[in-house]
């Protein structure tokens, strides 16, 4: 693995704008990024894709709807961790408020009754979390089949899995079966909403890789910082996603600021 990385590393241009440039994309691993995009292109082309269109084709908008609201339910008791987490406890609050409605009133959140009644969705993951405790991202990284990330962002994906509490009951009583049912839903759902956005993106794209990568980088990015724009424009050599001295001493005293929801 460590010789593929260092066989998949760039090297830094000499040329100032370029560097700088490169600076900026924070993606020293570029050839062996795009060789795993390439691979993920090639699984969604002939397995990702017309799953995910089959499923639109068959199942109704509402339905679909449906499968969304109670998979994003089942992520509440995760989300609320993290944002106590990171010391958002007015957010963990109404995290914890919309899984009682939904999975009440909303038939295990089959309807989505708490953001009809004005409680928004509060997205907290363990990702986030190590960015709000001063924890550096690292570089650009494509993940196999799960696509755009980062090494801060990939540890933070397996706590959340490895943690989450419906996983958990699943493997103590023995109905694995459960999670990976959830997962491959989860999967199919995610893909089938942006079928049009990704397919327009490959047409349109001069360069597929590097768009992806540029609207990655700052969606997280707008995520990590709440939905809010930085104070100060970054500078081109520092990482797009490195908490500013700002953003550390509110973590310290354990800040509730807003985050967008994806």
């Amino acid at each position: 693995m460590l010789a593929a990385l260092v066989a998949g590393c760039a090297t830094p241009p000499a040329d100032p704008e370029a560097r700088a440039i490169y600076e900026q994309n924070n993606d020293p691993l570029e050839p062996l990024n795009r060789q795993t995009l390439a691979f993920n292109e090639f699984l969604d082309h002939v397995l990702f894709r017309p799953i995910a269109k089959a499923y639109v084709f068959i199942v109704p908008e509402e339905g679909r709807s449906a499968v969304t609201h109670v998979l994003n339910n089942m992520k509440e008791p995760t989300v609320f961790f993290n944002n106590v987490l990171q010391g958002e406890f007015k957010r963990a609050g109404l995290t914890l408020e919309r899984f009682a409605l939904n999975s009440t009133l909303g038939l295990g959140g089959i309807m989505d009754v708490a953001t009809e009644h004005g409680i928004e969705r509060q997205p907290a993951d363990f990702g986030q979390t190590l960015f709000v405790w001063g924890v550096d991202s690292g570089p650009y990284l494509v993940l196999p089949v799960l696509g755009p990330s980062n090494p801060r962002d990939a540890i933070g994906q397996g706590v959340d899995s490895y943690a989450d509490p419906f996983t958990i009951l699943a493997n103590e009583n023995g109905v694995t079966v459960l999670t990976t049912s959830r997962l491959l839903a989860d999967g199919v759902d995610q893909r089938a909403r942006v079928l049009d956005v990704l397919e327009d993106m490959e047409k349109n794209s001069v360069d597929f890789y590097a768009e992806l990568r540029s609207l990655s980088q700052q969606h997280r990015n707008a995520e990590l910082h709440h939905g809010a724009a930085p104070q100060e424009s970054p500078s081109l050599y520092e990482d797009p996603q490195a908490p500013t001295p700002g953003e550390k001493r509110r973590s310290l005293i354990w800040s509730t600021p807003q985050v967008a929801d994806r």
